[in-house]
C-alpha cells in the first residue's frame, strides 16, 4: 500500500513539477517581455524628445536667420528708395530748368512776333500805296491799249489794201507755210530718229548676228536636183536597159524616177522631183550593179528592200537631228518627216542642214536677248517641216508645216513661229522674229543657196518694175546682185522730205510682193542739175 502510495505521489510529482516549471517559465518570459517593451518605450520617448529638441533648436536658428535676412532686405529697400528719391529729385530739378528755358524761349518768340507784326503792318501800308499806283497805271494802260487797237485796225486795213488779201486768206497762207515748215522739220526729225535708231539697232543686231554666225559652222551648198550613178564600164548600160528596155522600164515604174542614159561615159543620171524616190533609185541601182543580177523581178525585190532600209535611215536621221539640235519630245511622225528633209533641197541648200542651222542660230540669238531658248530652237528646227510633204499635199510649205504642227500637238508658240517665218502673218513674239532672222541668215550667207540664171534675172527685173511703178520715179537700177535697188527721182515732182516716205513705200511693196533671201536696200536719190551752154 505504502509503495503504491509512494508510487502515486511520485507519479503525481512527475506530472505536477513540469507543469509548475512551465508556468514559472511562462511567467518569467512574460515579465522579461514586459521589461523589454518598457525599455523600448523609454528609448522611443528619449528619441522623440531629442528630435523635438533638435527641431526646436533648428526652428529657432531659421527664425533668427529669417530675421537677419528681413533686416538686410529692409535696409536694401531703404537704400534703393533713397537712391530713387535722389534720382527723382535730380530729374525734377532738370525738368524745372528745362521749363524755365522754354519759358524764356517763348518770351523771346513773342517779342520777335511782335516785331514782325509791326513790320507787317508797315509793309501792308506800303502795299496799299503800291496798289493805288498800279490802279492808276492800269487806267493809263487801258487808254493806251484802246489807242493801239485802233491803230492796229487801221494798219490791218492798210495792209489788206496794199496786199489785196483778206485776213482769212493771209491766215491760210501763213498756216500753209507753217505746215510746210512742220513737215520739213518732221521729216528731218524722222530721218534723225531713224538714223540714230538704225545705228544703235545695227550695232546690237550685228553684234548678236555676228556672234551667232561665228559660232555656227555648216557646209556650203552642194546638193543638186539629179543623182549620178557611176558605172564600172559602159557595157553595164546595156544590162541596165535590158532586152527591149524591160529592165529600165521596171526600174522606172518601181521607183517613179526617170533614168537618163546618154553618151556620158560610165554614168547614169537619175532625175525626179521627189528626192526620197531618187535616193531609193540610186541605192537600188548601186546594189543591182554590185550584185550583177538585173532583171524585173530582182529589181522589184531590191526596190522594196531599199525602201524599208531607207525608212529606217530616215527615222535614224530624224532622231540624230533632234539630238544634235537638243530638241526632245517630238512626235515620232515629226521625227520621220525631219529625216525626209535630208533628201530635200531649196535653191540647192539641204533643208535638214538648213533647219538645224536655223535652230542653232535662233537659240544663240535668243540666249543673247534673254528670250526662250528652247522655244526658239524647237521652232527653228520645225519651221520648214512642211517641205517634207509639199510635193504630196497642196498648199505652201508654211501652211502645211503649221497644219502638221497642230496635228502632232505642238504648242501654239511653235505653230505661230512656223506660220510667221515668211511674214505670212505678223510675228507676235520675239521667238518668231528670231526664227525669221535665223532663216534669213541661213539662206543669205555666202554659198548657202543657188538659183538659176532665169530666176535671178526675173528677180532683178521685178525689183526695177516695182520701183518704176511709183509716181515721180525717173530711173531705177537693181545692183549688188539684187541686194540693193537704186532709185533716181524727178526733183520737180519729189522733194527732199518726200524721199523718206517714198523709200518706205517701195520697201513695203517689195516685202509684200517678192520672196528673196536676206534683205534688199532701197536707196532713193534726188538731185537737181542746172545745165547751160556758153556761146
Amino acid at each position: 500500500m505504502l509503495q503504491n502510495s509512494l508510487y502515486s505521489v511520485s507519479t503525481a510529482l512527475t506530472i505536477i513539477l513540469p507543469v509548475i516549471a512551465l508556468v514559472v517559465g511562462f511567467v518569467a518570459g512574460v515579465f522579461v517581455y514586459i521589461l523589454i517593451q518598457k525599455k523600448k518605450i523609454g528609448d522611443a520617448k528619449q528619441s522623440a524628445n531629442k528630435i523635438t529638441e533638435d527641431a526646436y533648436a533648428e526652428a529657432k536658428a531659421v527664425r533668427a536667420q529669417a530675421k537677419n535676412e528681413q533686416r538686410e532686405a529692409i535696409k536694401e529697400a531703404q537704400e534703393e528708395i533713397q537712391k530713387r528719391k535722389a534720382d527723382l529729385e535730380q530729374d525734377l530739378k532738370e525738368r524745372r530748368n528745362e521749363i524755365q528755358r522754354s519759358e524764356q524761349r517763348l518770351s523771346q518768340r513773342e517779342d520777335l512776333l511782335d516785331k514782325k507784326e509791326e513790320a507787317l503792318d508797315k509793309k501792308t501800308e506800303a502795299v496799299e500805296k503800291i496798289k493805288a499806283q498800279i490802279a492808276e497805271k492800269e487806267s493809263k494802260l487801258d487808254a493806251k491799249r484802246v489807242e493801239i487797237e485802233s491803230a492796229h485796225e487801221k494798219m490791218l486795213s492798210e495792209i489788206e489794201k496794199v496786199s489785196q488779201l483778206t485776213r482769212e486768206e493771209a491766215k491760210a497762207m501763213l498756216l500753209q507755210e507753217i505746215e510746210e515748215e512742220a513737215k520739213h522739220d518732221a521729216a528731218k526729225l524722222v530721218r534723225e530718229i531713224e538714223a540714230n535708231a538704225k545705228e544703235e539697232a545695227d550695232k546690237k543686231s550685228r553684234s548678236i548676228i555676228a556672234t551667232a554666225v561665228q559660232r555656227c559652222a555648216v557646209d556650203h551648198s552642194a546638193e543638186i536636183t539629179v543623182s549620178v550613178v557611176n558605172l564600172p564600164n559602159d557595157e553595164m548600160k546595156g544590162r541596165i536597159i535590158g532586152r527591149e528596155g524591160r529592165n529600165i522600164r521596171a526600174l522606172e515604174n518601181a521607183t517613179g524616177v526617170d533614168l537618163i542614159i546618154d553618151d556620158t561615159p560610165e554614168a547614169v543620171v537619175l532625175s525626179g522631183f521627189d528626192p526620197v524616190r531618187r535616193e531609193v533609185a540610186r541605192i537600188t541601182l548601186e546594189k543591182l550593179i554590185a550584185d550583177g543580177r538585173i532583171h524585173p523581178a530582182r529589181i522589184e525585190e531590191v526596190v522594196e528592200k531599199t525602201r524599208k532600209e531607207l525608212d529606217v535611215q530616215i527615222k535614224e536621221t530624224g532622231e540624230n537631228a533632234t539630238f544634235e539640235a537638243n530638241v526632245f519630245g517630238l512626235h515620232p511622225d515629226l521625227v520621220k518627216l525631219l529625216g525626209r528633209l535630208k533628201y530635200r533641197t531649196s535653191y540647192g541648200q539641204n533643208v535638214l542642214k538648213h533647219s538645224l542651222e536655223v535652230s542653232y542660230l535662233a537659240g544663240l540669238m535668243a540666249s543673247e536677248l534673254g528670250a526662250d531658248v528652247k522655244l526658239a530652237k524647237r521652232a527653228g528646227l520645225l519651221h520648214d517641216i512642211g517641205k517634207a510633204v509639199d510635193h504630196e499635199v497642196e498648199g505652201t510649205h508654211i501652211t502645211i508645216g503649221a497644219d502638221l504642227a497642230k496635228k502632232y500637238k505642238e504648242s501654239k508658240e511653235v505653230i505661230h513661229c512656223i506660220a510667221a517665218h515668211h511674214n505670212d502673218i505678223e510675228p507676235q513674239s520675239i521667238e518668231a522674229v528670231l526664227v525669221q532672222c535665223a532663216d534669213a541668215i541661213s539662206g543669205a550667207r555666202p554659198g548657202a543657196r543657188r538659183e538659176s540664171l532665169d530666176n535671178y534675172v526675173k528677180r532683178l527685173e521685178k525689183l526695177e518694175e516695182i520701183a518704176n511703178g511709183f509716181n515721180g520715179v525717173d530711173k531705177s537700177f537693181a545692183i549688188q546682185a539684187g541686194r540693193e535697188v537704186r532709185i533716181i527721182v524727178k526733183p520737180e515732182v519729189v522733194n527732199d522730205n518726200a524721199t523718206v516716205f517714198l523709200a518706205k513705200d517701195i520697201a513695203k511693196k517689195i516685202e509684200s510682193e517678192m520672196e528673196y533671201p536676206g534683205q534688199i536696200k532701197v536707196n532713193v536719190i534726188r538731185e537737181t542739175r542746172s545745165v547751160d551752154y556758153a556761146k
